[in-house]
């Protein structure tokens, strides 16, 4: 169970410092949760280009297999 935690933790840190320093995209108010190689996103952005570009960031480390994209704009 730790090795799993482990594993969830690091996707989690790996996909939220992608957010962090990508272009195009403020993630400050995003939430990044990890489910095995599953991705959830939830928080605000300013922008629906910010919502797509959040998605791709994500989609884009590796060991991601699926991204939901709950970013609401506002």
């Amino acid at each position: 169970m730790e090795g799993e935690n482990a594993k969830r933790s690091a996707l989690e840190s790996t996909v939220a410092d992608a957010l962090a320093v990508a272009g195009g995209l403020d993630a400050s108010d995003v939430t990044v949760t990890a489910a095995g190689q599953e991705i959830r996103l939830d928080g605000t952005v300013a922008t629906p280009e910010e919502v797509e570009r959040a998605t791709a960031v994500a989609e884009a480390v590796p060991g991601v297999r699926l991204v939901r994209n709950r970013i609401l704009v506002g």
